[in-house]
């Protein structure tokens, strides 16, 4: 039976649609079932990689957290490393250190050498302080070098060594080391010089050399200080020199003749120091001239005498003496020969001393003059065309000549001459003088 659209529907029929729809439904949700995997599967690829991106961050941070935890772990187990081998490194250095300063001070006071026995140490020219440790070193004297040398550093000392021979024991502390070795006291290597009256200068500096008192390096040294004014200040008589600008020689005169001790190989300044001593100790002394107590200076001497002359002229004219006169007793009429020239030559027509020990001073004849020197040579001290005296003494006088200057014999000669044997002839004349030239001849 048709039935109408719009009326309404049974119950049956309505039963059945819905079970025709739920069959539709079911059948839709299967299709819709067979496309969701393909949606499901994309969608979890993409969760997964970012779920294993975060579990990545999350083990390297746990992994740095943990390399973190580890370096910590270390550091701290390095630092208590670092500050055990700091205590054990100070600890040591504190303990050598110690040692050092204990031992280098018992070293230093002489308390761990307690043997005084004594050696001889040579000491080099020129020595360096590495040099004079290693000497004091081998012979015993020390026994701490670094310490030694520090010390001497310390005291400026190290500049201070002289070469020679010293007499030292082995418990000496370093000051009284030092001071041997500074002061020379304990030196050993002297040599015996003695020097002859009429000595000069040059002549002396040869005789130091050969004696062994002075190095053949150090005699233009000594020869320098001889023509200086170095001396000035430590004497008087030097001082009192006017001229010393026309002298070859400032010293000639003053290096008194006498036997003396040196050390091998001495200082020049030292030698020089030593004869200037002589001279003032020799004549401001009643026994530099005996027989003479009450003339015991020569300050004495001429104020006695009522002479204007000087000591230096006096030494000058003792120094002509010495050269010029055959022995003692001619000394005396030397003497009065030079002061009867320099009173009255003019008068008498001898204007110039004419002596030839003058003419080639500084040295002693033509034969001896160097070739530095050259063939013309001409001594400003020449009394052949100087006249009166020259401007200092010529050679180094003894006692002997310095009395004869100051007490000269009493006479009017003006010319005097010696024979081959030393036997003096004297002249008030000019032909009396050519007499006794020609019979000595």
């Amino acid at each position: 039976m048709e039935r109408n659209d719009k009326s309404p529907l049974s119950f049956d029929e309505k039963r059945r649609q819905k079970a025709e729809n739920f069959h539709l439904n079911i059948v839709e949700d299967t299709g819709a079932e067979n496309k969701e995997p393909e949606e499901i599967n994309s969608y979890s690829g993409q969760d997964v990689k970012k779920q294993i991106e975060r579990e990545s961050m999350k083990n390297e941070k746990k992994r740095i957290r943990q390399q973190k935890r580890e370096k910590k772990k270390r550091n701290r187990h390095n630092r208590r490393m670092f500050r055990l081998m700091w205590i054990v490194s100070v600890a040591l250095v504190g303990t050598m250190i110690a040692t050092y300063l204990v031992t280098g001070m018992n070293d230093l006071l002489a308390i761990n050498r307690p043997d005084d026995t004594e050696v001889s140490v040579k000491i080099p020219a020129d020595p360096t302080l590495d040099q004079v440790t290693d000497i004091l070193l081998k012979n015993g004297v020390i026994k701490e070098s670094g310490y030694f040398k520090i010390f001497a550093r310390i005291t400026k000392s190290d500049h201070d060594f002289t070469e020679g021979t010293y007499q030292l024991r082995k418990n000496m502390d370093y000051q009284a080391i030092l001071t041997n070795l500074e002061g020379m006291s304990s030196r050993t290597d002297t040599v015996e010089v003695t020097i002859i009256e009429g000595m000069s200068v040059v002549e002396i500096a040869d005789t130091l050399v050969n004696g062994g008192a002075l190095n053949e390096k150090d005699k233009q040294t000594f020869l320098d200080y001889c023509a200086s004014d170095k001396f000035d200040n430590d004497f008087d008589f030097l001082k009192a020199i006017k001229n010393g600008g026309d002298r070859y020689y400032k010293l000639e005169g003053y290096l008194y003749p006498d036997k003396y001790e040196f050390y091998h190989n001495d200082s020049p300044i030292s030698i020089c120091y030593k004869f200037l001593n002589n001279f003032e100790r020799r004549l401001y002394t009643k026994q530099a001239f005996e027989g003479y107590e009450k003339l015991y200076s020569v300050h004495k001497m001429l104020e006695k005498t009522g002479t204007t002359y000087t000591l230096d002229q006096i030494l000058n004219v003792a120094s002509i003496v010495q050269a010029e006169a055959a022995d003692k007793e001619d000394m005396y009429y030397v003497a009065s020969i030079v002061y009867n020239r320099l009173a009255n030559g003019d008068e008498l027509g001898v204007a110039y001393l004419g002596l030839d020990s003058t003419k080639f001073y500084p040295y002693r004849s033509a034969e001896v003059l160097p070739e530095s020197a050259g063939k013309n040579y001409k001594s400003r001290y020449d009394t052949y065309s100087l006249k009166g005296l020259p401007p200092g003494p010529i050679c180094n006088p003894g006692n002997d000549a310095i009395k004869a200057a100051l007490q000269p014999a009493s006479t009017e000669y003006l010319f005097f001459c010696h024979d081959k044997d030393g036997q003096a002839y004297y002249a008030s004349t000019i032909e009396q003088h050519e007499a006794n030239l020609e019979s000595i001849k």
